[in-house]
């Protein structure tokens, strides 16, 4: 399997030992949980704001008759989705 190698500043990794401790779990096992979280968290962002992009895309005829004020002005050219 991959490794990454990190560096840690002495106090990080007296944190990180202290948690570890605390939570009876490695250092390394804490570590990859910390990452892997925070790569599920950020393709549920990613995923969450293609859907709401194509939310968006799919209801701007609705939107902009909602919310008039927030369209950018007509250059003559047709909408732009």
């Amino acid at each position: 399997m991959p490794a990454l190698n990190v560096e840690f500043s002495d106090r990080e990794l007296e944190d990180l030992r202290q948690i570890a401790k605390e939570r009876g779990t490695s250092m390394k096992a804490l570590v990859r949980e910390a990452a892997a979280a925070d790569i599920a968290r950020h393709r549920a962002l990613q995923e969450g704001a293609e859907a709401f992009r194509r939310f968006f895309a799919s209801h701007a005829d609705e939107f902009a008759a909602a919310f008039p004020d927030d369209e950018p002005a007509h250059t003559g050219e047709g909408r732009v989705a």
